[in-house]
C-alpha cells in the first residue's frame, strides 16, 4: 500500500469534498481516502498496482476539479 496526496482545487464546500471522496473511494485499489476543504487536499492510500496517481487525478478532474500529485 502506498499513500499519495494530491492538490485539489475548485472545493467550496462540503458536498465538495465529499464528491471528491466517494469519487476517489470508489477506484478500484483505492483503500481509504481523506479530503479537506482548507486546505483543499485530497490524501489516498491505494495498492500501486491497481490504480495509478494519474488515474485519480483524472477522476477528480472528470468531476469538475483541479488535481495534482504533490511531490514527495
Amino acid at each position: 500500500m502506498q499513500t499519495f496526496t494530491f492538490d485539489i482545487s475548485g472545493m467550496t464546500c462540503g458536498g465538495c469534498t465529499s464528491n471528491v471522496r466517494q469519487t476517489v473511494a470508489k477506484l478500484d485499489g483505492v483503500s481509504d481516502v481523506e479530503v479537506a476543504l482548507h486546505p483543499g487536499i485530497a490524501t489516498a492510500t491505494v495498492d500501486p498496482s491497481r490504480v495509478t496517481p494519474a488515474q485519480i487525478e483524472a477522476a477528480i478532474k472528470a468531476i469538475g476539479f483541479s488535481a495534482k500529485l504533490r511531490a514527495a
